[in-house]
């Protein structure tokens, strides 16, 4: 036979069988993406094509009812038809067989993005989201995507196409469930090769010609309704998403639909919303008016943990930690100086309290901070930051100018060394010591670092999620500090 324009007898038989059993009348827009890789060999290339010619005689094609298009991918998209290109099951099978192998790589990412944005757009050919016509995309792979699909396929999800994810060979099934919708037992095939993907047929007629029923149930979806084999399920707009009640939604961006009451800024996080300050402002106690910190002067230097305990990715949300610090503060040589040490095997001197005189230098000096990653020498670093740190050679103002001393000191284990002599050393001598202790910091040694009394001036955390709440706690701490009295500060009234 000629491949592509004839086919074997298992495909005129199951012609025959269902276009007695056809969806008949079922809205559909179906369209089908297909692995045209290199790895594809051309015979099984044809099989590909006999299971979709089989997948349509069960199809009710025609514009009202289901409207079919096709993607083939490799390392780019070819778009064979779209869902509006045609009228007739005839002329779909037709472009079927014609269809030629790519034979190049396998975008697989890229192919999934291109039905989002255009195979199931309007001018394409999809029925509005409000008609409730089911969109569903059948993808055929048979290898490793050479690009993200997770993210994209998630997109495509939320936006209410139901996909069904076939991989042959060997696929790795990860994969496949990162692309085909829940539950993975109903969207997600491996079959071993190509010759098997007909054993698919029945089960994609039972799920593609199952009843309607976001069509015929009052469903309660507020935004979109998706038809599941026997079920629905409701989805919500891109920026919104589903409440707990499976059918509401909520605009993800709470600042802008809720009456949040933050006097400054408010961020979004999580299924909530949280309020920040201005630069040179803290938060007040209620969450969310701000106040002015100390325009008074400090003198501020960070001691930071970069042992190997600690990781690169926490290394960076220390550094978040520090940039909100520096945030709160006005920075300028008459106001609050600060300076940053890093420590683990070695102490390094990543600025001094002269070097930066504003918050934008600092904070990008504090961004291109390289993570040490070895020991944790505790000790070693507070005696630097006594010794050296407060001079005046490093920026340190005088004593006669009664300018506060204040040091953060971050760590988030066992110091390697003993810190007790060198805390004690910089606490007698006016330096203020705020500790703040992550995961397995020793309290023990937390207390010998920090200064008195401990519930003003010791933080801990188990782990890194509550930084930010450690942060303001700080800001506040370091504002009444910078006045030269904590608790109450004429410098940090209203703004």
């Amino acid at each position: 036979s000629v491949a592509g324009l004839c086919f074997p007898l298992r495909y005129i038989v199951a012609h025959c069988f269902a276009s007695t059993n056809a969806c008949n009348r079922k809205r559909l827009d179906l369209v089908f993406i297909i692995d045209s890789s290199r790895s594809v060999r051309p015979y099984d290339f044809e099989k590909v094509k006999e299971f979709i010619l089989t997948i349509l005689q069960f199809l009710d094609i025609s514009p009202d009812v289901t409207r079919v298009g096709l993607i083939q991918y490799g390392s780019t998209v070819k778009h064979e038809f779209s869902l509006k290109t045609f009228r007739r099951k005839h002329d779909v099978e037709r472009a079927v067989k014609r269809m030629m192998h790519l034979a190049t790589g396998t975008m697989t990412g890229l192919a999934i993005q291109y039905a989002l944005n255009i195979a199931f757009s309007e001018s394409e050919g999809a029925r509005p989201l409000s008609q409730n016509v089911p969109r569903i995309i059948m993808i055929v792979t048979d290898g490793r995507p050479q690009d993200p699909v997770a993210e994209v396929a998630a997109k495509a999800r939320n936006s209410g196409i139901l996909i069904f994810a076939i991989g042959v060979g060997r696929v790795d099934m990860n994969t496949l469930k990162s692309i085909g919708s829940e539950p993975h037992e109903e969207h997600v095939f491996l079959v071993a090769n190509f010759s098997q993907i007909e054993t698919l047929t029945s089960a994609f007629q039972t799920k593609l010609c199952a009843q309607d029923l976001c069509a015929v149930e009052k469903h309660a979806c507020e935004q979109i309704c998706v038809n599941t084999p026997g079920s629905y399920v409701c989805q919500c707009h891109s920026g919104y998403t589903l409440n707990q009640d499976g059918k509401t939604c909520r605009n993800k961006d709470l600042c802008k639909t809720v009456d949040h009451g933050c006097e400054h800024i408010c961020i979004n996080n999580d299924h909530s919303y949280v309020c920040k300050c201005h630069e040179g402002f803290v938060l007040q106690e209620d969450g969310k008016m701000c106040r002015r910190c100390t325009e008074g002067p400090i003198d501020l230097v960070f001691v930071i943990d970069g042992s190997k305990s600690l990781g690169e990715d926490n290394f960076e949300v220390v550094k978040e930690f520090v940039s909100g610090i520096l945030d709160s503060l006005e920075i300028s040589p008459k106001a609050a100086r600060a300076g940053l040490l890093q420590y683990s095997s070695q102490v390094r001197t990543e600025f001094t309290l002269r070097q930066f005189s504003t918050a934008k230098d600092m904070k990008k000096a504090v961004s291109q901070m390289k993570y040490m990653g070895k020991g944790s020498m505790t000790g070693l670093a507070l005696k630097q930051m006594f010794e050296r740190s407060f001079t005046e050679a490093e920026g340190a103002r005088p004593f006669s100018a009664e300018v506060p001393r204040v040091s953060i000191v971050f760590t988030d284990g066992r110091a390697q060394d003993e810190v007790s002599e060198w805390a004690s050393k910089a606490k007698q001598n006016g330096i203020t010591i705020y500790a703040v202790g992550i995961g397995k910091a020793i309290e023990e040694e937390l207390l010998e670092i920090a200064s008195e009394p401990p519930d003003k001036h010791l933080f801990y955390a188990e782990d890194f999620s509550t930084m930010g709440e450690i942060s303001e706690k700080l800001k506040k701490r370091i504002c009444e500090a910078g006045a030269g009295k904590e608790g109450r500060s004429p410098h940090c009234g209203s703004p």
